[in-house]
């Protein structure tokens, strides 16, 4: 059994830099600045784009905080899948209940 520095290394794996929290932090600035800037440009904020943009620009974020920040990239794909499995799940049951009940108001309001 070793110990030391580099034991303590070996049992955690990989960790970033500092150099790669730096470049994830630009990386994030440039995505939320693009995101509040679309807010200003009308012809794309009253485009049909608009809010599937966002969408994607808020998951893209969301899954390289989850990546980086959280460590979800260094860590063991058991930790990996944890997180990511029900997150999934959670999401496939939020855009089936939003279609369901996306139809049934649609129902109420037209047949009312």
């Amino acid at each position: 059994m070793a110990h030391g520095p580099d034991a303590a290394h070996d049992e955690h794996g990989h960790h970033p830099t500092a150099k790669t929290y730096l470049w994830t932090a630009l990386f994030l600035t440039i995505v939320t600045i693009v995101e509040i800037s679309a807010y200003y440009i009308k012809p794309w904020e009253q485009s049909a784009i608009y809010v599937p943009s966002m969408i994607l620009m808020s998951a893209v974020k969301f899954a390289v905080v989850c990546a980086v920040y959280m460590h979800l990239k260094y860590d063991n794909k058991l930790f990996r899948n944890l997180f990511v499995g029900p997150l999934a799940i959670a999401v496939v049951t939020c855009i089936g209940l939003l279609f369901l009940f996306g139809k049934v108001a649609v129902n109420l309001s037209g047949g009312a």
